[in-house]
């Protein structure tokens, strides 16, 4: 347990970071299944709809920390190229 004040302040500022991180990741991975959901249910309009609406979220996870950018291109990559197998 932190023992020194500075120490007690950063544990607080971590889980208060944790709680907000979490969030963030359970959104930008429920716009992810949004994708994946369209596509395997074969509606080619509702995929890139929510594509299009997926790929801010995905980017702004990388400003804010939550992704690594490698990781977002590599999930944005691979949604696109299943998105426009449909077509």
């Amino acid at each position: 347990m932190a023992n020194t004040a500075q120490a007690k302040k950063r544990a607080r500022q971590a889980e208060k970071n944790r709680v907000r991180n979490a969030g963030q990741r359970s959104n930008l991975r429920t716009f992810i299944k949004k994708v994946t959901a369209a596509i395997e249910a074969g509606d080619n309009d509702k995929a890139k709809e929510a594509y299009a609406t997926a790929v801010p979220i995905i980017d702004s996870a990388v400003s804010k920390g939550i992704l690594h950018k490698n990781t977002a291109a590599r999930n944005k990559s691979r949604l696109n190229t299943r998105v426009r197998a449909m077509a």
